[in-house]
């Protein structure tokens, strides 16, 4: 019986994680630029200094779902997402390289060139500096470009340009600042390859049907395991009840 009630109990615990997960996906389905996080469940069996006869379910998030959200167009030059593959680097806090597919992008009051989440955008040789300008423009290969302040409309001129990388898929993983960092830690290789297109955003890949349905199955099953709880507990009290009467 024990058996039994142990392994409803693990499962239901388990399964409540499961839905946080699709919850959170649910939650950021209008974050731009949100890749939705993957959910699997499996059984482990329990070892110790006996033979593992005990096996509960455990749930995990094996990977992240690096598949492009459709592209929202703003018209606002500064938006930039990424056309294909590939990621925009940006500086954490520490002093290392997040990577995010779209961006809201602004200059602060230092000039520093800045991704909607607050983080400095890296270009050449580190955070983008932006001089004093009338317009920014952001070329499809990442090249920053300004009107300086007194300049006719036709001068502009090259400032930096936006580090984009494409680094292997298998090597990424998400943290849990929401942004994309590398396994190893190691900043990624800059990539010509890789364009961004100005004006636009790209949506979160959530799709909210799936999720849903993903909930409600989730949530059955946590009935059943409760179900099953239940039954043990009666079923144990019906011994109990046996062995009273001899």
């Amino acid at each position: 019986m024990d058996k039994m009630l142990y392994v409803a109990m693990t499962g239901a615990s388990q399964n409540a994680l499961a839905q946080k997960a699709h919850a959170n996906n649910l939650a950021n389905i209008s974050t731009s630029g949100f890749q939705r996080d993957l959910e699997q469940a499996r059984s482990m069996p329990v070892f110790g200094d006996s033979f593992p006869a005990r096996a509960y379910a455990m749930t995990e998030r094996p990977a992240t779902d690096f598949s492009p959200g459709a592209m929202q167009e703003t018209g606002r030059d500064l938006d930039v997402a990424i056309g294909g593959d590939g990621f925009i680097a940006v500086q954490t806090p520490d002093g290392g390289e997040a990577y995010v597919r779209t961006a809201s992008l602004n200059i602060d009051a230092l000039g520093v060139l800045r991704a909607g989440n607050g983080m400095p955008v890296m270009g050449n040789g580190g955070p983008i500096a932006v001089p004093p300008e009338q317009k920014v423009e952001v070329g499809d290969d990442g090249t920053i470009s300004i009107r300086a302040m007194g300049e006719g409309p036709r001068v502009m001129a090259e400032v930096d340009r936006i580090k984009l990388v494409n680094p292997d898929l298998k090597n990424m993983t998400k943290g849990p600042d929401g942004m994309i960092h590398t396994l190893d830690g190691q900043p990624a290789v800059a990539d010509a390859n890789v364009k961004v297109v100005s004006g636009f955003l790209e949506a979160s890949n959530v799709n909210a049907v799936e999720e849903m349905t993903a909930v409600l199955a989730l949530s059955r099953q946590f009935e059943m395991h409760i179900k099953m709880m239940t039954t043990a507990k009666e079923g144990d009290e019906a011994m109990a009840r046996v062995l009273q009467i001899g």
